[in-house]
């Protein structure tokens, strides 16, 4: 018998314990190519097709969804304003990979195998958005209520960033986007260059997410919720936390580097997992960039917070580790989810380290309270529904109650997102990059009896890594969180949500139409 497969024989995927970490290299996703141009614009045709994954030396090979039947996606990698076009095509089996909640809004009786595409981040027309009820299966057979078109536009026009793109089906984002339907999507400014930025093969993204096994390898998510649901099985669950952690697609990977300063484009894609990132040496980095791109200067860290959907664009100097080796820890949890991944220092300096760290990066860019004209109180809660499952909502408003959000086109709009659960959320609002002005705690009693917010501290100004342009913001427990942001660039529907998945898809989506002259 042959050395590997005795361990193959000592790997059970479905206990973490007896996975061996840094076994795999980081997989690099690969880069998209244009199948032909329209008017000197890249064409592009993506399909979504189940395929056979190695997430691990040691695992047999497993089922999933890929683009392009890899996983992560290829990466859309252009320039800002440079106009794209995307044709997507399901080319999926009928059956999902996954069991489907038929309780759930959109799901009673749609396809199992449906699909849209959403840029998160991405400046686009509401018909190239993504939205949730636009959804098709293979081949367009069946389309969903707000299907227009087949190829989707992105004009670019918005700072360089790191985006990304993944499923948003009405009612199974969760199991789409978790049996891989999620990738890359770069925009590059030409200030990058003169900035002189780690590039190349010294920029390196890394989608960070968790996932849990069966013992044969194939993926396991939970069926029902625990103690089960009798009344509905399959059942949506609160909540879901994998027990192995994979960046790029691959379980505990190890990256071998140069002693040089390498940038990194991270992504936290998990369901519902929120990161603590540290590196095991204690070493600090350098945050350059947020969800909508580059910040004013640099921002030196030792530690930084993901909640799902947030990136960060960082800048690690390898340089004083010759030889070394070191972890890139995950301090929310001990254990195995303690850990994320490897890097060796390893690699001979192919050339002199030219790149650098800036002391400014691009000018500030500021909008002011005063400058807003409407503010808007928007709550976070939780009801039971008919089946003693836990609904969350916002603004105590289901997905199909009418719209309530109609912001004017070019207006800017404070939204003030009051939380009453006991735990987090990442919000995500479509179209536009905000910026965080501050959180306040508030008299939670108070509110839910009177409605009236007390505040019972100051305003809290966001976190070192959260000063610059957001589209995703974590709403802590019991405080007001205040974001500010101009509806610029389109008009339509669009839709703002939690992105902890199993809440976005029961029932923590609403959605909002930016119109040109008020009702």
């Amino acid at each position: 018998m042959r050395a590997t497969d005795q361990k193959i024989g000592k790997v059970d995927p479905s206990k973490p314990d007896t996975i061996p970490k840094f076994v795999d290299e980081l997989p690099i996703p690969i880069t998209a190519k244009p199948k032909t141009f329209r008017k000197n614009e890249p064409y592009y045709e993506i399909d979504m097709r189940q395929a056979m994954h190695q997430f691990h030396k040691f695992f047999p090979p497993t089922k999933i969804w890929g683009y392009n039947g890899v996983y992560p996606g290829p990466t859309l990698d252009m320039q800002k304003d440079q106009t794209i076009h995307v044709k997507w095509i399901n080319n999926l089996p009928k059956q999902n990979l996954l069991p489907i909640d038929r309780t759930l809004h959109g799901s009673a009786d749609s396809p199992d195998s449906r699909t849209v595409v959403h840029v998160h981040g991405a400046h686009v027309a509401s018909d190239s958005d993504g939205y949730p009820e636009s959804w098709f299966t293979k081949n367009f057979a069946q389309t969903g209520p707000t299907f227009t078109r087949k190829v989707y536009e992105y004009t670019n026009h918005q700072m360089g960033a790191t985006l990304w793109y993944h499923d948003h089906a009405m009612g199974i984002t969760r199991l789409n986007v978790y049996t891989g339907l999620a990738g890359f999507y770069l925009i590059r400014d030409p200030i990058e260059k003169k900035l002189k930025l780690p590039s190349g093969k010294y920029e390196i993204p890394l989608m960070i997410q968790d996932k849990s096994f069966q013992a044969d390898g194939s993926l396991f998510y939970p069926e029902n919720t625990a103690p089960p649901n009798e009344e509905v099985n399959p059942s949506v669950v609160p909540a879901f936390n994998g027990n192995t952690i994979l960046v790029n697609g691959k379980i505990w990977p190890h990256l071998k580097v140069e002693p040089r300063k390498y940038r990194f484009r991270i992504l936290n894609a998990s369901n519902t997992n929120a990161y603590t990132l540290k590196l095991g040496n204690n070493q600090s980095f350098y945050l350059i960039g947020t969800d909508g791109g580059l910040v004013p200067e640099p921002v030196e860290l030792e530690s930084l917070p993901l909640e799902p959907a947030e990136r960060a664009d960082i800048i690690i100097d390898f340089s004083k580790w010759n030889g070394k080796q070191f972890v890139l820890q995950n301090t929310n949890e001990e254990g195995n989810l303690g850990v994320i991944m490897q890097f060796k220092v390893m690699l001979p300096l192919s050339q002199r380290d030219t790149s650098q760290i800036p002391e400014l990066l691009i000018p500030s860019q500021p909008l002011d309270e005063h400058m807003a004209e409407k503010t808007r109180l928007l709550t976070l809660g939780a009801i039971t529904d008919e089946y003693d499952r836990p609904m969350l909502l916002l603004d105590n408003r289901m997905w199909h109650d009418p719209v309530t959000e109609k912001p004017m086109l070019n207006s800017i709009e404070i939204w003030k997102f009051i939380n009453l659960t006991p735990f987090p959320h990442p919000i995500h609002i479509h179209l536009i990059e905000f910026k965080i002005l501050h959180r306040r705690p508030f008299d939670l009693d108070i509110f839910l009896e009177t409605g009236a917010i007390e505040y019972t501290g100051p305003a809290i100004e966001p976190e070192k890594h959260e000063r610059g342009w957001k589209d995703t913001v974590k709403v802590d427990t019991g405080t007001v969180t205040s974001v500010i942001m101009q509806f610029t660039n389109h008009v339509g529907d669009y839709v703002w949500h939690c992105h902890i998945l199993e809440h976005e898809d029961y029932d923590m989506m609403r959605p909002f139409q930016v119109v040109k002259d008020p009702e």
